[in-house]
């Protein structure tokens, strides 16, 4: 907390709201110059390990993990290993043998207010995430990061989507707002409050859309601004280029046609 009040003093803001710099967890009195890295602090509830791996010998990071997990009293472990070698021990090295599925992870029935932190090549990214949306997590709740080589990223714009997009399956009720239209996806759907966002509007809707943030400071979310304008809370550390829009802290006064 006490960085936000040297931002804003040295920026003369005072709009800035927790998470705005795109952290996880906001804290006060735990100054940069008395964390170290290695420090580990225990925030409530249990944290799940779920790792996949070939075998024994092909398992990165286990003897870390373990040790960190051995440390946290609420910490649990899920091991697969797709092809166990004659040496590991089931129950022990690993949980159980085979790919890591989505059913498998439907089977962990995990909680609609966890957290998911994947990290992986995008195929297997692409079916962790499908299996814990069908879990009921919300897509706030599943952070995702690439491991290995991946193509460039085009703020805004993704491709090979999961769902085709579509009307809001619940739209919230009341007087409909501005039309919000997806030009790529060939939708226009009309907006309320209730999303929050432009970019809780394009959730509802499975319209493609890369994000990180969600606080208008990484600009992964940028969009062409194809028609109208947005209004920002919070307003974005920077702003975005001109014909465009961070569709994280967006809302539209009036009817908008976004390149997505």
């Amino acid at each position: 907390m006490s960085s936000y009040r040297h931002w804003q003093e040295y920026l003369k803001r005072d709009d800035f709201t927790y998470g705005q710099f795109g952290e996880n967890l906001t804290v006060d009195g735990l100054a940069d110059d008395e964390v170290c890295i290695g420090d580990r602090y225990e925030i409530g509830g249990a944290v799940w390990w779920l790792h996949a791996a070939r075998d024994g010998e092909n398992h990165p990071f286990a003897g870390e993990v373990r040790a960190l997990l051995s440390q946290l009293p609420a910490g649990r472990s899920f091991v697969s290993y797709s092809r166990p070698s004659g040496v590991d021990r089931p129950g022990v090295d690993y949980t159980v043998s085979g790919r890591f599925s989505p059913e498998r992870i439907r089977s962990l029935e995990p909680l609609p207010d966890a957290d998911a932190y994947i990290c992986g090549p995008s195929a297997f990214m692409r079916d962790m995430t499908g299996a814990l949306d069908a879990c009921g997590l919300p897509s706030s709740r599943i952070h995702t990061e690439v491991f290995g080589a991946t193509s460039a990223v085009t703020p805004g714009v993704v491709t090979g989507s999961v769902r085709a997009p579509h009307q809001p399956a619940a739209p919230p009720g009341g007087r409909p707002g501005p039309s919000v239209a997806f030009a790529r996806s060939g939708l226009i759907v009309p907006w309320h409050p209730d999303y929050g966002t432009l970019l809780g509007l394009a959730e509802a809707c499975d319209v493609p859309v890369r994000w990180s943030c969600r606080t208008g400071i990484c600009h992964t979310c940028e969009t062409a601004l194809l028609s109208g304008h947005v209004e920002y809370a919070p307003q974005p550390l920077e702003p975005p280029a001109g014909g465009s829009a961070l569709i994280c802290c967006s809302t539209p006064p009036a009817d908008v046609v976004l390149d997505m």
